[in-house]
């Protein structure tokens, strides 16, 4: 993998693109990967309004990692990190903790102080919660079958 270039701006290829990784990485359902997808819908046609923000991660012409984050309504600095994923052939090369710590830096350029992140408890995601634990996010909560029976909901915070 070369160096990546990051940017913020939502072009409209990244439909596709983000679809594309959230396809292969094999842990999302169809619907979810549809949410996935209509964030960035949304950012488009509404622009900063949506409450979407996004870094994303190309090598040439191709995205191979994005992060889509934005302020909680109704707090004064707490953020929610929605999606952060890596095109399954670019993982285990230190991309993921780039656009995380990118999305931290910009979040406290914000205003943020707290950033929420939730992901399954199902076995597939072990991975991803060693992740934020490696990134000093630390478990909050568990929501017991939230997701479905035996499909709990782990939601991690980090201070920033």
């Amino acid at each position: 993998m070369n160096t990546p270039v990051f940017r913020e701006e939502v072009k409209p290829s990244d439909v596709e693109a983000v679809r594309n990784i959230l396809e292969s990485s094999g842990y999302f359902y169809k619907e979810e990967i549809n949410v996935g997808v209509e964030l960035v819908e949304e950012s488009l046609s509404k622009g900063i309004s949506s409450g979407y923000h996004f870094i994303f991660a190309e090598e040439g012409e191709r995205v191979i990692g994005y992060t889509c984050f934005g302020k909680i309504a109704c707090t004064k600095a707490s953020f929610d990190l929605y999606w952060i994923a890596v095109h399954n052939d670019c993982r285990s090369k230190g991309l993921g903790k780039k656009l995380l710590n990118l999305s931290e830096k910009k979040i406290a350029s914000m205003g943020g102080k707290r950033i929420y992140v939730e992901t399954s408890n199902r076995p597939q995601y072990e991975s991803t919660r060693v992740f934020y634990i490696k990134c000093r996010y630390n478990v909050e909560a568990i929501l017991k079958d939230f997701y479905g029976d035996g499909d709990d909901k782990v939601i991690f915070i980090k201070k920033v």
